[in-house]
């Protein structure tokens, strides 16, 4: 009799467990990982950086939210007209929505944040230009990867627009300042228990 017990409270325990986690990855939070090469690799190099985001799983299979983080891009020296330009290297923290579309529980996904791309670090493009760095632009980082509840693998474009601001003219030759890196990420959900 006290076996049986035992396990009827055991299996009660289990059972509620699954269904508390089931509940709280409805809201999670995403801390992950990124890094990729510069595109077109103007100005920078490569960049590397952390994601963080708070998801809300509006459906099963829909999931909106906020999203943040740092990237921090590698300037690298480029010839231009003549000159070599040492370029600074530059961070990138986005302020963004995040969209979501997952057609199965676990498998491919599809997705991208939008907003707002602060760009912080040295005041001017290159140590020898004398151009003065955006400060920002119109941030959208679109990606596709292969999920399951834990985990979101994905190949990533990241991108701040900042039109012809931090374009560098040397003789007849220029640089376009460029904040985009494409490349591949890795992020961890936990969930919050803030199911319904």
């Amino acid at each position: 009799m006290k076996t049986r017990k035992a396990i009827f409270i055991g299996a009660a325990m289990i059972f509620s467990t699954m269904v508390a986690q089931a509940q709280s990855m409805k809201n999670m939070i995403k801390i992950g990982a990124l890094a990729g090469a510069s595109v077109p690799s103007n100005n920078a190099g490569a960049g590397a950086g952390l994601d963080l985001a708070y998801q809300n799983l509006v459906t099963p299979n829909f999931g909106l939210g906020i999203a943040t983080g740092y990237q921090h891009h590698f300037g690298k020296d480029n010839e231009v007209g003549g000159t070599t330009l040492n370029n600074n290297d530059f961070g990138v923290v986005p302020v963004a929505a995040l969209v979501r579309y997952y057609p199965k529980a676990e498998g491919i996904y599809i997705g991208t944040d939008l907003g707002y791309g602060v760009i912080t670090g040295d005041a001017d493009v290159a140590s020898n230009a004398g151009v003065a760095r955006p400060d920002g632009g119109f941030y959208l980082k679109p990606e596709v990867g292969y999920h399951n509840r834990n985990w979101n693998i994905f190949a990533h474009y990241s991108k701040v627009f900042t039109g012809d601001k931090g374009t560098v003219n040397v003789g007849n030759g220029s640089q376009k300042y460029n904040a985009g890196i494409i490349g591949v990420g890795l992020a961890y959900n936990i969930g919050l228990g803030l199911g319904r």
